[in-house]
């Protein structure tokens, strides 16, 4: 794949891409990495792939392997360490290993092509920014998440009632029916959304849980 990226924007999207999917696998879908990082289990490495998906495999066995790779033995680590302390020191590694594949596949830009990749990708936080929430001047990555299951809620009550101000479903919890611009809550088990003064959860407080499991659950 490196072969074919010839210019800035290509080296930029496959960062891109890898990026998403390193992301993705710290904070949306974090607790497939939590399962596959088995500490029982033989060297394991992260890695992200231009789609933006991921994978946690183990490493290539070429020496040398054509292109660099991922932190060795993350897995080891992760019942040693709080979780969410584990999750920013494997972002940590991702952020490096990230900046070598991106470098890597532009070695051949000239001067001015480097220096444009470099303030491309320095225009993003870090992955470790985003996991942390120390993204200057941005939304936590969690308060990001909470935003977007507000605005999902609304759409589908959009969709339901055919008005955006309309009664949707009632809380399973209280039995309180949703309105226009009150924070609900859904429930990353069974997928319900919750009144959020029922459950006594605000906007302020799911930022700091992306995954948030329901009372009935």
């Amino acid at each position: 794949m490196s072969g074919a990226m010839r210019t800035v924007d290509d080296v930029f999207a496959d960062y891109a891409g890898r990026r998403r999917g390193i992301i993705k696998a710290l904070s949306t879908e974090v607790d497939q990495l939590w399962e596959q990082c088995d500490p029982s289990k033989e060297n394991l490495c992260l890695y992200g792939y231009s789609d933006g998906t991921w994978e946690v495999t183990l490493p290539c066995e070429e020496v040398p392997p054509e292109l660099p790779e991922p932190t060795l033995g993350i897995n080891f680590a992760r019942d040693g360490m709080k979780r969410a302390d584990w999750l920013c020191l494997v972002a940590v590694h991702a952020d490096c290993w990230l900046m070598a594949m991106t470098f890597y596949n532009g070695a051949k830009l000239d001067q001015k092509g480097r220096q444009r990749l470099f303030e491309e990708i320095n225009s993003l936080p870090t992955v470790y920014e985003i996991v942390s929430g120390r993204a200057a001047g941005k939304p936590s990555l969690e308060a990001e998440l909470a935003a977007k299951r507000a605005r999902a809620f609304e759409e589908d009550e959009e969709e339901e009632d055919g008005s955006p101000d309309g009664d949707g479903d009632p809380c399973p919890n209280c039995g309180h029916t949703y309105r226009s611009g009150e924070f609900w809550i859904q429930c990353d088990v069974c997928d319900r959304w919750f009144d959020g003064k029922c459950v006594g959860m605000t906007a302020k407080l799911a930022e700091q849980q992306p995954q948030w499991k329901c009372p009935l659950c």
